[in-house]
């Protein structure tokens, strides 16, 4: 039975050439490829904030139209700030640690980052992405361990990953994830509910 779409709401985001975003698949660096989703996520917000909110010195070339050599250069830049590692970027706040560093040595102090980890309720999750994408504001997932680990969620396991829109449904939020280059639609009930101890969470930018 089809659901009613009670509410919707997408951010424009950027293509990087062909790709919906920056494609992690793409990079020759093997660390990059299987470890680079967390430099990779604030590489995406700095882009995007530079092109929504003309906060043009986080990212050093032109944000309209972006090549693919200016992505992987950027991303290289972030990669000294987050920094693969053997268990990866693995908490919010080495997230926020290593791009906070970032944003001080850019001398920018507009965008704030506040953690919403994954022990928060369901329902105080929607809450937060509705509010933030209401905002204008993308948000960094991070998902470790998942219970359905085979189901369409396989990829995005143990991976950081954005948050670009939502679509309320009668009894679940469906979000827009991002990465890979491409964009999916996941349940947010599902996500939320990893079946795990150790959670992820929500990167919430404030500017």
């Amino acid at each position: 039975m089809k659901q009613t779409i009670l509410d919707k709401n997408e951010l424009e985001y950027f293509f990087v050439e062909e790709s919906y975003g920056g494609n992690q698949d793409l990079f020759p660096d093997v660390t990059m490829r299987d470890g680079g989703c967390g430099a990779i996520a604030a590489c995406e917000s700095c882009i995007y904030f530079a092109r929504t909110n003309g906060i043009k010195n986080l990212y050093p070339h032109q944000s309209q139209e972006i090549s693919w050599k200016e992505y992987h250069d950027f991303a290289y830049v972030m990669k000294h700030y987050l920094c693969p590692r053997p268990n990866g970027i693995n908490t919010l706040e080495l997230f926020m640690e290593g791009f906070g560093e970032y944003l001080a040595d850019a001398h920018d102090d507009r965008l704030q980052m506040e953690a919403f980890h994954g022990t928060h309720t369901y329902e105080e999750a929607v809450e937060a992405v509705c509010r933030q994408i209401d905002n204008a504001c993308l948000i960094p997932y991070l998902m470790l361990k998942h219970k359905n680990e085979k189901g369409p969620l396989e990829d995005y396991i143990w991976h950081w990953f954005i948050l670009a829109g939502y679509e309320k449904k009668e009894d679940d939020l469906l979000v827009k994830a991002i990465s890979y280059g491409e964009h999916k639609w996941f349940s947010l009930k599902e996500m939320w509910d990893t079946g795990y101890d150790k959670k992820g969470g929500m990167i919430l930018y404030h500017i």
